[in-house]
Protein backbone atom coordinates (compact mmCIF):
# COMPACT_ATOMS: atom_id res chain seq x y z
CA UNK A 1 0.00 0.00 0.00
CA UNK A 2 0.97 3.39 -1.00
CA UNK A 3 1.29 5.15 2.25
CA UNK A 4 3.63 8.76 2.51
CA UNK A 5 3.81 11.80 4.24
CA UNK A 6 5.30 15.32 3.79
CA UNK A 7 5.62 18.75 5.74
CA UNK A 8 4.10 21.16 3.08
CA UNK A 9 2.81 24.65 3.44
CA UNK A 10 -0.62 25.68 3.71
CA UNK A 11 -0.74 27.98 1.00
CA UNK A 12 2.43 27.73 -1.46
CA UNK A 13 6.03 27.83 -0.74
CA UNK A 14 5.34 29.97 2.19
CA UNK A 15 4.22 29.95 5.47
CA UNK A 16 3.60 27.27 8.56
CA UNK A 17 4.29 23.58 7.26
CA UNK A 18 1.79 21.07 8.01
CA UNK A 19 1.33 17.51 7.21
CA UNK A 20 0.23 16.11 4.42
CA UNK A 21 -0.41 12.69 3.16
CA UNK A 22 -0.70 10.75 0.52
CA UNK A 23 -2.23 7.08 0.26
CA UNK A 24 -2.37 6.34 -3.97
CA UNK A 25 0.59 7.69 -6.08
CA UNK A 26 -1.60 9.14 -8.50
CA UNK A 27 -3.21 11.14 -5.45
CA UNK A 28 -2.75 15.27 -4.42
CA UNK A 29 -1.30 15.68 -0.91
CA UNK A 30 -3.68 16.73 1.28
CA UNK A 31 -3.86 17.92 4.74
CA UNK A 32 -3.70 15.13 7.40
CA UNK A 33 -6.94 16.30 8.88
CA UNK A 34 -8.89 15.19 5.47
CA UNK A 35 -7.95 11.83 6.66
CA UNK A 36 -10.55 11.55 9.53
CA UNK A 37 -9.16 7.78 9.34
CA UNK A 38 -5.95 8.18 10.17
CA UNK A 39 -5.28 11.41 11.86
CA UNK A 40 -5.00 11.78 15.78
CA UNK A 41 -5.55 15.09 17.85
CA UNK A 42 -2.84 17.63 18.25
CA UNK A 43 -1.02 18.22 20.53
CA UNK A 44 -2.08 21.31 23.04
CA UNK A 45 1.47 22.94 22.63
CA UNK A 46 1.54 26.73 21.82
CA UNK A 47 3.26 26.95 18.49
CA UNK A 48 3.46 23.44 18.25
CA UNK A 49 3.40 21.63 14.60
CA UNK A 50 0.11 20.75 12.91
CA UNK A 51 0.33 17.08 12.72
CA UNK A 52 3.22 15.99 14.63
CA UNK A 53 1.24 13.84 16.65
CA UNK A 54 -0.36 11.67 13.76
CA UNK A 55 3.15 12.00 12.05
CA UNK A 56 4.09 9.85 15.12
CA UNK A 57 1.46 7.41 15.04
CA UNK A 58 1.36 6.98 11.09
CA UNK A 59 5.75 6.79 11.22
CA UNK A 60 4.63 3.79 13.69
CA UNK A 61 3.01 2.27 11.64
CA UNK A 62 5.64 2.18 9.19
CA UNK A 63 4.07 5.34 6.76
CA UNK A 64 7.27 6.83 4.36
CA UNK A 65 8.24 10.45 4.92
CA UNK A 66 8.78 11.93 1.82
CA UNK A 67 11.24 15.33 1.70
CA UNK A 68 9.16 18.23 1.31
CA UNK A 69 11.28 19.48 -1.82
CA UNK A 70 10.66 15.83 -3.75
CA UNK A 71 6.73 16.15 -3.09
CA UNK A 72 7.15 19.51 -4.62
CA UNK A 73 9.02 18.62 -7.50
CA UNK A 74 6.56 15.49 -7.75
CA UNK A 75 3.39 18.37 -7.99
CA UNK A 76 4.79 20.71 -9.94
CA UNK A 77 6.25 18.15 -12.83
CA UNK A 78 2.40 17.32 -12.58
CA UNK A 79 0.96 20.42 -13.08
CA UNK A 80 3.19 21.17 -16.11
CA UNK A 81 2.21 17.76 -17.47
CA UNK A 82 -1.86 18.70 -17.34
CA UNK A 83 -1.47 22.56 -18.73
Amino acid sequence: MHRRMCWLSKSGNYGEKILHLQTAPNEPWRPYTAFGQYAVPDYEIPGGSKGWATYQKLSKAGWTLIPSARANEFFYSRTSVQS
